[in-house]
């Protein structure tokens, strides 16, 4: 069974960068995709982006492209956001996701396997 625990969530400004982490345990990390995904007030749990258990392979939603950067450290067991010039649009509650799944289905919520608890991130205007 693995177990993610999310990091890094906080109140900033836009403009300024915030870098979430997730630290799994328990299975083979490497083995698995792993997904951030964020849920705003009132809306649906929505892809931002994910890296293959390589961390070869990687895909984000349009919205983030150029802003924010996914990375892991197998090593280490855990899986990066880097979140650069932050909006408040990107105001939401940040679940990090792993899946045993096809690369194809990373951008499929349904398709993961293990969810954490959530890091809320506040962007203020």
């Amino acid at each position: 069974q693995v177990q993610l625990v999310e990091s890094g969530g906080g109140l900033v400004q836009a403009g300024d960068s915030l870098r979430l982490s997730c630290a799994a345990s328990g299975g083979t990390f490497s083995s698995y995709g792993m997904g951030w995904f964020r849920q705003a007030p009132g809306k649906e749990r929505d892809f931002v982006a994910a890296i293959s258990g390589s961390g070869g392979r990687t895909e984000y939603i349009d919205s983030v492209k150029g802003r924010f950067t996914i990375s892991r450290d197998n090593a280490k067991n855990t899986v990066y956001l880097q979140m650069n010039s932050l909006k408040p649009e990107d105001t939401a509650v940040y679940y990090c996701a792993g899946t045993s799944g096809r690369w194809g289905w990373v951008t499929m919520r349904t398709k993961y396997n293990y969810w954490g608890q959530g890091t809320q991130v506040t962007v203020s205007s």
